[in-house]
């Protein structure tokens, strides 16, 4: 079955690269922040890059926060898309969309080079991959905000002595705070596992 995958317009969303895996695995995608058309989707991807303040007010703004909030299909929310589906964010003392219970915390200064940024496994992995189970998690981070480990945790990394969510799970709502599109062959798995498989009520 060919499944139509949305990306959400906003001002911070990462596009280009997430259309560019898309079409890597033969699909188009649209990135749209028209509510009729997001709906109509078989899966929404949430990208983001930036700030969460700005992001945030341009959400309300663009009353995609209700649009959001409502959605039945399976939505992926990556790197800063994952942290505004979190309940607050210490950037900018940032309130968020409030998907996941739980809050986004800042790297603490003078421990580890900030941000975390390149190549890192998982620590704990229970993402539902059902290809090629013997490939390591080895996953692309870029960021300087985490979210804790929590009850929606479904997979962990750990940077110097921190574990954080790598990603999260609820429902139809699932985050990620690495990059699958820069993520190499486990990132294009992973991807194609979100659109392809059904991934509700796992979580």
């Amino acid at each position: 079955m060919h499944r139509s995958v949305a990306i959400v317009r906003y001002n911070a969303g990462n596009t280009r690269s997430v259309l560019c895996a898309l079409h890597r695995l033969g699909y188009d995608g649209i990135v749209t922040d028209d509510p009729v058309r997001l709906a109509k989707a078989s899966r929404v991807i949430f990208p983001g890059v930036g700030e969460a303040s700005s992001a945030m007010k341009h959400i309300i703004g663009n009353r995609l926060s209700d649009t959001i909030a409502t959605l039945r299909q399976p939505f992926l929310g990556i790197c800063l898309g994952m942290q505004l589906m979190c309940s607050h964010s210490e950037e900018q003392d940032t309130q968020c969309l409030g998907i996941f219970d739980t809050h986004v915390k800042k790297f603490p200064k003078g421990y580890m080079k900030i941000p975390h940024m390149g190549w890192n496994t998982l620590s704990s992995n229970s993402l539902p991959i059902s290809a090629d189970q013997t490939l390591l998690p080895w996953c692309y981070f870029v960021h300087s905000f985490y979210v804790p480990l929590c009850d929606q945790t479904i997979a962990a990394c750990d940077y110097g002595n921190i574990a954080f969510s790598a990603a999260l799970g609820k429902n139809n709502y699932f985050g990620l705070q690495f990059h699958p599109e820069k993520s190499g062959q486990y990132g294009t798995l992973l991807l194609r596992s979100f659109i392809e498989e059904d991934w509700m009520g796992r979580y």
